[in-house]
């Protein structure tokens, strides 16, 4: 048997899933437009020998966004390679971080945080 993570699994029996197995990426929903399919961005570090400088690099891929998922605009997700699902979808979200613009992490990873972690930025004022 090969090394294959069981990762997005449906809520409901009868639903399908796909394992994940290669690449995991996280990057930010761009586009959420289509029914069952994001556009996530992501940014990589390239250094330039010539000029010994960094580059930030951007690549767009498209994923598959399961109902029990469903993940929304300006979500920062965590995407695994999967099987070929279409022409141009090869990943599937499979973990919602958090969101990019507030900062906020969502309810369902609250667990093991701490109040004052849950909105990066907002410091608590003290009188």
């Amino acid at each position: 048997m090969s090394n294959t993570k069981i990762s997005a699994k449906p809520k409901e029996a009868g639903t399908h899933y796909y394992p994940t197995r290669g690449n995991e990426l996280v990057g930010k929903v761009v586009s959420a437009k289509t029914p069952q399919m994001v556009t996530v961005e992501r940014e990589i570090v390239v250094y330039i020998p010539k000029y010994e400088r960094y580059k930030k690099v951007r690549s767009k891929v498209h994923a598959h966004n399961p109902e029990w998922i469903n993940a929304k605009e300006n979500d920062v997700v965590k995407i695994g390679e999967t099987r070929k699902i279409s022409k141009t979808k090869t990943f599937i979200v499979t973990q919602i971080m958090g969101h990019a613009k507030t900062g906020q992490i969502h309810e369902e990873m609250d667990e093991g945080v701490k109040p004052n972690e849950k909105i990066a930025g907002k410091k608590e004022e003290t009188a």
